[in-house]
């Protein structure tokens, strides 16, 4: 009994060179890229990362990655520098106008551990890796802010029309404040002390007369 030999069909040739084309991206002439990749960290938790800085200019996400605390920021910081240094030293780039146009984590093979569980049973442990691909593009440079005191905010304004007018142009706040006399402050007079009077000598009698002042009289002379 002949059994029939089931053939797989065979793919065309152009799908084999489709899939060599695709296996590694090929960046436009102002772009560059870089992937880090069998890094330790687990994908949902780089991803947790990446969504903060995903579209944003490379100094901002470099800055923005300098104070995130989760260990899948550091590997992300050297895969931006890396991409930054591909696109200044390879391409010519200007790294003040890079921007993250792509930033992709994939997830990489995991590693199975075992851990030792009673009855001599074990429980699997899954080191998962990541992935991580940044692509950086030069675009127009990033506008700058701005001085606060060059544009007058619509609250400054509305401030400004509320304020009763001095003169033609001048309003009540660049109108110079008037000079308020200071009050003149009283000093009280010195308090005069009385002057000391004389001893009196020994025999002499005191005596009013008809004013009421007190008249001192010698004995020596009475007589």
């Amino acid at each position: 009994m002949a059994t029939d030999e089931i053939a797989a069909p065979e793919r065309p040739r152009e799908h084999r060179e489709n899939r060599k084309k695709n296996l590694e991206r090929h960046v436009l002439p102002n772009q560059a890229r870089c992937v880090a990749k069998y890094v330790r960290v687990p994908p949902r938790k780089a991803r947790l990362v990446m969504d903060a800085v995903r579209g944003q200019y490379a100094v901002d996400a470099l800055a923005l990655l300098r104070v995130i605390p989760n260990r899948a920021a550091g590997f992300i910081t050297k895969a931006v520098v890396s991409a930054v240094a591909n696109a200044a030293n390879n391409h010519g780039l200007n790294p003040d106008n890079l921007k993250l146009v792509e930033t992709r984590v994939d997830e990489g093979p995991r590693l199975k551990r075992l851990r030792a569980r009673a009855q001599g049973r074990a429980y699997r442990i899954l080191k998962r890796t990541s992935h991580i691909t940044i692509i950086v593009q030069e675009v127009a440079p990033k506008p700058r802010k701005p001085r606060k005191g060059a544009v007058r905010t619509r609250a400054q304004a509305a401030r400004e029309a509320r304020l009763p007018k001095v003169g033609p142009d001048i309003t009540t706040e660049q109108a110079p404040s008037p000079i308020i006399p200071t009050p003149a402050i009283e000093t009280a007079a010195p308090v005069q002390q009385p002057e000391a009077r004389a001893e009196e000598p020994e025999g002499a009698e005191t005596t009013t007369n008809g004013n009421g002042e007190s008249a001192e009289q010698n004995p020596t002379e009475s007589e």
